[in-house]
């Protein structure tokens, strides 16, 4: 028995370190991304942000197909697969030399992610009973998860400062290519009980192209105008592609998302509601790291360590919710934890130039961080409960959908919203104003629409999530899996 069990927690380490270092890979290039727009010559800071989209556009475009791609081939064995592919990605993407070259590379870093998280979140759920073993498995990957953001703040700051921007993606190759050797040596391989192996193409290429068409449209309408005859061609064309794919789910034999899913309690509701939460925070990383280090004038170092408490709030928050769980179950937490995050914003937006880290910043962020910790473990398991077996690769593919399809869609549409912001104030003052001061604006414009994003999610949980009367998760979940 207890071999059976650290063999478990074996293989839980195995996976939940890949899944630190892919959500690691999308908040440690935002302290580095002041230093890269300077060594890359970028034109501008909307250009700029494709660097982190770029990432988790391609990772949400195919991460159905990633999710189904593990079901039908193997889960041990795709894997192992992309997080080599990872690491040898991230080498190039270290080593680009034009701005180009590093927003393709990041692309195929997301893809290569896209293979790897629902692998290793189906592995979790084929390796854990549903229930005790289940919850406490994917309470320690919800603290994962979220810790793997706020570290990469940090550490990004440490590399780019004392070693180089490029740092913050060589990092990834050796602890990538460990797994890899770990994974194969210890993780067991197994596929979904299903008649066939076909993957279904024209549905990957239908959402991804939709998905990219919606979050460009967003992020070039500030500069055309949100009602210009391209911004609305654009938007139709987004909206035919998603469309298309759905009507493409509905009538392949063998599809990428099969619509039944839905039918499982809480797999819609837990996702729609786990979009608008990405948006916002994806977008609080970004604006709070520019404002530190472009108007305060922190350091790499200084502007990591200053999101080090969020990393402490995750964790305290994490271990708690494993006991809080088991006696008030998920709804209620995913209902209050995005009210904590629309708190943290509303502090954070009233950031200004002559503030200072302690009244502007702390404030917002340990709320946020609150939130957080609470809404990762709780919003997993109300996605994942229920689902069976030979499912499990799509319903994991499909939460780290919403998850960065979220982000990607929130940073395009509050990068706009900034951009517009900043300008129009520029405008109102005739070009004879401070710029920090207009880019500041424009910060806590997007930032606001953070808050409603937020409580958009604490409305949709409260309504769509159910929760069986007495359904209770163990308190002492996690020691079923330690």
């Amino acid at each position: 028995m207890i071999k059976r069990v650290v063999h478990k927690n074996l293989v839980l380490l195995i996976v939940a370190v890949a899944q630190f270092i892919v959500v690691l890979d999308t908040s440690i290039v935002n302290v580095a991304l002041p230093s890269i727009y300077k060594a890359l010559s970028f034109a501008s800071t909307s250009t700029l942000q494709w660097v982190v989209t770029a990432y988790t556009l391609a990772f949400g475009g195919f991460l159905l197909l990633g999710g189904r791609a593990a079901d039908l081939y193997g889960r041990r064995k795709l894997f192992i697969g992309a997080v080599t592919a990872f690491s040898i990605l991230s080498l190039l993407t270290g080593l680009a030399q034009t701005d180009t070259q590093i927003i393709v590379l990041r692309a195929l870093q997301g893809l290569a992610a896209a293979f790897m998280s629902p692998a290793a979140l189906s592995i979790v759920l084929t390796t854990f009973k549903e229930g005790k073993e289940r919850t406490g498995a994917l309470s320690i990957w919800g603290a994962v998860a979220a810790g793997g953001a706020a570290v990469g703040v940090l550490l990004g700051g440490v590399l780019t400062e004392y070693l180089d921007w490029r740092w913050n993606f060589f990092v990834n190759v050796p602890i990538g290519l460990g797994i890899a050797v770990a994974a194969y040596l210890y993780v067991p391989n197994s596929k979904a009980d299903l008649d066939h192996n076909k993957l279904d193409l024209p549905g990957a290429v239908l959402v991804t192209a939709g998905l990219m068409a919606l979050v460009y449209t967003f992020t070039k309408a500030p500069s055309y105008g949100w009602t210009d005859p391209l911004t609305l061609v654009l938007f139709a064309v987004s909206a035919a592609l998603l469309a298309g794919f759905i009507v493409n789910e509905h009538l392949s034999k063998h599809a990428l998302m099969p619509l039944g899913i839905f039918k499982i309690a809480n797999v819609a509701a837990a996702n729609v509601a786990q979009l608008p939460i990405m948006a916002a925070m994806f977008s609080m990383f970004f604006f709070v790291t520019l404002y530190v280090q472009q108007v305060l004038g922190y350091s790499p170092v200084m502007s990591g360590l200053s999101f080090l408490p969020i990393t402490f709030v995750i964790g305290g928050i994490s271990v708690l919710m494993q006991h809080v769980i088991g006696r008030i179950g998920y709804k209620k937490p995913l209902v209050v934890a995005p009210v904590l995050i629309a708190i943290g914003l509303f502090l954070l937006a009233h950031l200004s130039v002559g503030g200072s880290y302690w009244t502007d910043v702390f404030p917002g962020l340990i709320i946020t961080a609150a939130g957080m910790g609470m809404t990762f473990i709780t919003i997993t398991i109300a996605a994942t409960t229920g689902v069976p077996a030979n499912e499990s690769g799509l319903a994991s593919g499909l939460l780290n959908t919403s998850q960065q399809v979220g982000g990607s869609l929130g940073l395009a549409i509050l990068s706009g919203i900034s951009a517009s912001a900043a300008a129009a104030y520029i405008a109102a003052h005739h070009g004879a104003v401070n710029m920090a001061q207009a880019q500041v604006t424009g910060f806590s414009h997007a930032l606001y629409v953070g808050v409603i994003f937020a409580l958009l999610s604490s409305v949709v949980s409260a309504i769509f999530i159910r929760e069986k009367k007495g359904e209770k998760i163990d308190p002492k979940a996690a020691m079923a899996v330690g």
